[in-house]
């Protein structure tokens, strides 16, 4: 049987689940009768709510007599190290991109990825059907992206489709006629190349991703390179560190749509699961005994973000969440970590976890799947990783990208140069649109993205992606605003709020459950301010007319897991519960935070 194997890489949001949605349905993978969501391959919640992909997914489609292997990329700057990976697995890609928006930050990420393995992409343009596409600019855009960073002459001369993924058509001419995907299947048989390796030859076989099943245990997702796989075969795990391991092939299962199928054998070419070998890692290769030829191992790009995970210890632990304790939480992150290679974890005191990633994304989105899963925990604002070399001290630098509307740049950029970005180049997109870029260290996105969306009254947008370390830049400006805080401990109460309201903006409403340490709402100034959320009205016998004032209270502010990450200072924790998100400092009592503040001051 022929074998194609590709990928498909974008920018967030350009449309590449949505392309394999429609491959899926026009190969005749789905029969007539069957019902399939939309967007199919998105497959958890998270990833259903939010419309991105944040695991890589493969699937299998037949077109005539040739099997194509899709692997479905996130298209998220904090999920890049899936994206290397998947890279080193295939032949070739088809590399997505918006007929408006164009060639966009994580565009370049996977660009130069694609180009640094040699790789020849289909550059297919979808949403030409979108009133603003320009699918001529974007093709030059891309075509000049390409140039910038070396492509080899073979890799220039790319093949064009365009698409509406959306609508099902695609054609090769800008003009031409609307045709269903008919001209893109066609484009990938006689462009991506036919994958390389023999069915004779020993077995080589390499582990790209990993899955869990609860009764099997790990499987390992791998493309084989050479020979052939069969259930119950004795193989050789060769890990990373050149440990080697003999293992049984306990179970083979193949892709085709979005089934699992278990087989009985595969052969060069194909991409299948393998269970039975509970050590396999991402990169580990699987080879013959007799003649073991261990392939390279993968290089995984490095965490640049960490947050302290920790047991919750607020006056209200332990009454939303089921897992609580800190053995729980380890075992939740170890378990984490078994499939999600890109993070790391290690104990640094008693119930408290350093968690390593990234991006902020990728640590929320852990964070949201643990207290849908019932756990109750604490984390601290995000932290930069930072390294020495030769003596000098460096720091992340990431690729910032926003397109704001004309009017409003002036007071982005300003921000911006407050948290030490230098803007590298400005162009018009029209539409009154304008499109900036900048180069800024990691730590001066922290927080920047709540006030951002503020400033350009939502209608701005950003991207961005890791550039590289660079020497440290000092301080840089953060949160403008203290915070209110609650001195007492029981439910908030209208009355009380009301007064309240005039000091800044409430992130709470009445009923809440408050302790003092809490922070219930952002102050108007710069400093923290000591509230009393509880205080009930003094009741007296004297009745006036007029006394009693209708209480207007404005809805408080939602502080999604998100938003409160960036909000949060150094001296504050985010309490996570299955129920609620709240906001402390990491000092309760308020005299014991005074003087952690004034010997702070004094060691400066």
């Amino acid at each position: 049987m022929d074998f194609r194997n590709l990928a498909v890489i974008a920018h967030v949001d350009h449309g590449k689940t949505t392309l394999v949605d429609g491959l899926l349905r026009q190969s005749g993978t789905f029969s007539e009768h069957e019902e399939v969501d939309e967007r199919v391959m998105d497959s958890n919640d998270l990833e259903k709510e939010r419309g991105i992909t944040i695991l890589s997914k493969n699937t299998a489609i037949t077109y005539g007599d040739t099997k194509i292997n899709i692997i479905d990329t996130p298209g998220h700057a904090d999920f890049g190290g899936e994206v290397e990976r998947v890279l080193k697995m295939v032949d070739g890609v088809l590399l997505l991109v918006d007929a408006y928006e164009g060639v966009m930050p994580q565009t370049k990420f996977v660009v130069k990825k694609m180009l640094g393995l040699g790789l020849k992409p289909i550059v297919v343009v979808n949403k030409i059907d979108k009133p603003t596409a320009e699918p001529d600019r974007v093709v030059d855009e891309v075509f000049d992206l390409f140039v910038q960073m070396d492509a080899t002459d073979e890799q220039l001369e790319f093949t064009t489709v365009y698409a509406s993924a959306k609508n099902g058509i695609s054609k090769l001419e800008v003009d031409g006629e609307d045709e269903d995907f008919k001209p893109l299947f066609e484009t990938i048989l006689s462009d991506i190349p036919k994958p390389t390796g023999s069915a004779e030859n020993p077995s080589q076989l390499q582990v790209f991703t990993l899955d869990y099943d609860n009764y099997v245990g790990k499987i390992g997702v791998a493309r084989i390179f050479n020979g052939r796989i069969s259930k119950g075969q004795n193989l050789l795990l060769a890990k990373a560190d050149g440990e080697q391991v003999k293992g049984r092939v306990s179970k083979l299962i193949g892709f085709k749509g979005l089934e699992r199928i278990e087989i009985d054998i595969a052969e060069a070419g194909d991409i299948v699961a393998v269970a039975g070998l509970e050590t396999v890692d991402v990169g580990d290769s699987l080879v013959d005994l007799e003649t073991p030829m261990p392939l390279d191992p993968l290089h995984i790009e490095e965490p640049t973000l960490s947050v302290v995970f920790a047991v919750n210890d607020s006056p209200l632990a332990g009454l939303e969440g089921k897992s609580v304790t800190s053995n729980k939480i380890a075992e939740r992150l170890e378990k984490e970590m078994q499939t999600n290679i890109a993070m790391r974890y290690e104990q640094i005191g008693e119930g408290k976890f350093k968690v390593s990633g990234r991006g902020e994304l990728q640590i929320t989105i852990l964070a949201e799947n643990m207290r849908r899963e019932g756990f109750e925990f604490s984390i601290s604002r995000p932290e930069v990783i930072t390294k020495e070399v030769d003596g000098i001290h460096l720091e992340p630098f990431e690729h910032l990208v926003i397109d704001v509307p004309e009017d409003l740049s002036g007071t982005v950029i300003e921000r911006l140069g407050k948290r030490k970005a230098e803007m590298t180049s400005m162009i018009p997109m029209g539409a009154g649109q304008q499109r900036v870029e900048f180069e800024i260290p990691a730590r001066g996105l922290i927080g920047f993205r709540g006030q951002f969306l503020t400033d350009t009254k939502g209608e701005g947008v950003m991207n961005h992606s890791f550039l590289e370390y660079r020497p440290h830049s000092g301080s840089v400006e953060s949160r403008g605003n203290g915070a209110l805080i609650s001195t007492e401990s029981g439910d908030a109460i209208a009355y009380s709020l009301n007064t309240i309201q005039d000091r800044g903006v409430l992130f709470i409403g009445p009923q809440a459950k408050i302790y003092p340490g809490m922070v219930i709402g952002e102050h108007s100034r710069p400093n923290d301010l000591d509230v009393n959320p509880s205080k009930g009205k003094n009741l007296t016998n004297v009745r006036s007319s007029g006394a009693d004032d209708a209480i207007k209270l404005v809805p408080p502010r939602d502080m999604s897991l998100e938003k409160a990450l960036e909000w949060i200072e150094d001296d504050e924790l985010l309490e996570i519960t299955p129920q609620n998100i709240r906001i402390r400092k990491r000092i309760l009592e308020a005299n014991l935070r005074k003087r952690a503040e004034k010997r702070a001051k004094e060691g400066k």
